[in-house]
């Protein structure tokens, strides 16, 4: 979701930066970096560990992730291509899931936003025991959907959200946005969205080694 479907790690890193201050500290662009497409308990530990905020991981996270849905009920940041891909997918009638490790509440400001039907599913953060890059995410999507991860697609911008989807077993497509994405067997690396229709998501998912739209 976040990178992916909207443009939300700069809504992160503003929170993160409001809170590390407020409690007297400095955060810098390079710590912020480490924390994109980690689940959300393991970024508020690295910021206990290094500033000096004092409150429990969990506090941590309700804290951003309250910062952030106020952002995002001034503007929802669509990457370009998201929506319209998400659109399509809809109106094709293939089953689409929201994989993502922010929470619950997060994600359903998210959801709120898109047209109705456009998530079957959503798996966040909370609801999983081991977040990304573990496979377990995108392996609970698989089996909550009733299909065989091999039979999706994953579109993820983050090397720790494709590593996931790798993990797996699902054919993904890599977008990178704020982090680089290295080379991992198993992801086909595309530069955006914009103009990939749910025909060029279906040749990837069968096999195909580059979108039919690149």
């Amino acid at each position: 979701m976040d990178g992916t479907l909207v443009d939300t790690e700069p809504y992160w890193m503003r929170a993160e930066h409001e809170l590390v201050e407020e409690f007297g500290g400095t955060w810098t662009h390079e710590l912020a970096l480490q924390l994109v497409g980690n689940p959300l308990l393991v970024s508020a530990r690295f910021i206990l560990e290094n500033s000096p905020v004092d409150l429990s991981p969990e506090e941590v996270v309700h804290r951003l992730q309250s910062r952030v849905i106020e952002q995002i009920a001034h503007e929802i940041p669509w990457r370009p291509g998201a929506r319209e891909l998400l659109a399509a997918c809809r109106e094709a009638d293939l089953p689409s899931a929201l994989v993502t490790m922010s929470w619950t509440d997060l994600a359903q400001a998210v959801v709120d936003a898109t047209e109705p039907g456009s998530f079957g599913l959503v798996v966040t953060g909370d609801i999983v025991t081991q977040g990304k890059p573990h496979p377990e995410p995108y392996l609970t999507a698989a089996a909550r959907l009733g299909v065989d991860p091999a039979a999706c697609v994953a579109i993820e911008d983050s090397p720790t959200g494709v590593r996931s989807a790798v993990a797996a077993g699902v054919p993904t497509l890599a977008v990178p946005h704020v982090v680089e994405v290295p080379a991992i067997d198993g992801a086909v690396p595309l530069t955006t969205l914009v103009g990939v229709t749910p025909f060029d998501l279906m040749a990837l998912a069968t096999g195909a080694q580059q979108p039919a739209r690149p």
